[in-house]
C-alpha cells in the first residue's frame, strides 16, 4: 500500500491583515516647499508626485506605495518617528554629507547605524531610512511603519481599540526596548504605538491616511462613542481620539483619514524615480522603480 504523501502545515493566521489594507500616507505641515524639496527629494531620494498637488502649496511625495503629504502652511511634528524602506540606500549617506550646506541652519541631522539611519528633517521629523532586507521583505520601498510615542501604560488601551473598533489586529510586544501596541495596518505595515516615560508633545494636527475594507463597521462604533470629527464625503470620515474600549477614557490623540476601497484614490498607481541617476553617470531605460 502507498504511503500517504505529508500534507504540509501552514500558519494560516499569519497570513490575515485585518481591517486595515493599506497605510498610505503620513500628513505633516511645512513652512517651505524649497527647503522640503531639498529634503525629501534630492536628499532623501523620493519622488514627488507629477500629477497631484503640482502648485507651490502642497506637495505629495510617494516612495513605494505610500506618500508624505506636505501642505505648505506652517511646522508640524510627528510625535515618533516614521520607517522608510529607500531605493539605493547605499547612495544615501552621499546625499546626506552634500545637504549639509543646503540645510545648514535648521534642525537637520542624520546618524549613520549598523541597519538604518536616523535622519531628522529641517523642522524636527524624524525618519528612519532602510535597505530592502528580510526584516520588511518583500517590501523593497514604501513605509513599513509609522512609531508613535504615547504615555507609559496606554499601549494595552491603545491595542484594545484598534482590534475591537478597527478590527485591525493588534499585538503587545516590544518596539526600542518599550512596551508597545503593534497594529496591523496592512500586508507588511505597521502602527506602533511605543511606551515612553518621556513627556509626551502635545498636539499639532498632523494625521496619518488609511483605507478599511470595512468601512461602515468602525463609522458606527465611532459615531455612536461621539469620536468623528468629519464626515468628509461618501468614501472618506475622520477621528481623532484613541480611547479604551473598556471604559471610553481617551488615551492618544492623531487624526485618522479614513477611506474605503471605493474611494477614487484607492490603488492608484505611483511614480516612483531611480535616485541613482545622475546626468555623468545616465543609464538609458533605468529612470523608473518598479513597485510590484
Amino acid at each position: 500500500m502507498a504511503k500517504k504523501a505529508k500534507v504540509p502545515q501552514y500558519d494560516r493566521a499569519s497570513e490575515d491583515v485585518g481591517n486595515i489594507v493599506s497605510l498610505e500616507h503620513v500628513n505633516l505641515l511645512v513652512p517651505d516647499q524649497q527647503l522640503a524639496t531639498a529634503f525629501y527629494v534630492s536628499t532623501l531620494g523620493l519622488t514627488r508626485d507629477p500629477y497631484m498637488m503640482t502648485g507651490v502649496d502642497n506637495m505629495w511625495v510617494n516612495n513605494g506605495r505610500s506618500q508624505l503629504h506636505l501642505p505648505t502652511r506652517g511646522t508640524q511634528v510627528l510625535r515618533g518617528h516614521t520607517g522608510l524602506v529607500v531605493d539605493h540606500y547605499d547612495l544615501l549617506a552621499q546625499r546626506l554629507k552634500a545637504a549639509q550646506d543646503v540645510l545648514k541652519d535648521t534642525k537637520f541631522s542624520y546618524k549613520i547605524r549598523n541597519d538604518r539611519i536616523d535622519v531628522t528633517c529641517p523642522w524636527g521629523n524624524r525618519f528612519r531610512l532602510y535597505p530592502a532586507d528580510s526584516r520588511f521583505a518583500p517590501m523593497a520601498l514604501g513605509m513599513p511603519y509609522v512609531a508613535f510615542d504615547v504615555p507609559r501604560g496606554k499601549a494595552a488601551a491603545i491595542g484594545r481599540f484598534y482590534s475591537e473598533i478597527l478590527g485591525a489586529p493588534a499585538q503587545i510586544g516590544k518596539f526600542d526596548d518599550a512596551p508597545a501596541a503593534l497594529v496591523c495596518a496592512g500586508a507588511g505595515q505597521r502602527l506602533i504605538f511605543r511606551e515612553t516615560r518621556a513627556k509626551v508633545a502635545p498636539y499639532d494636527g498632523h494625521h496619518i491616511q488609511v483605507y478599511v475594507a470595512d468601512f461602515s463597521g468602525p463609522h458606527g462604533q465611532l459615531d455612536a462613542r461621539g469620536l468623528i470629527t468629519e464626515e468628509s464625503d461618501q468614501h472618506q470620515y475622520r477621528f481623532q481620539t484613541i480611547i479604551d474600549p473598556a471604559n471610553g477614557e481617551p488615551v492618544f490623540e492623531i487624526e485618522h483619514e479614513v477611506r474605503s476601497l471605493r474611494h477614487p484614490l484607492y490603488a492608484r498607481p505611483l511614480v516612483n524615480r531611480n535616485p541613482a541617476q545622475r546626468i555623468m553617470t545616465y543609464q538609458p531605460g533605468q529612470d523608473a522603480v518598479m513597485v510590484g
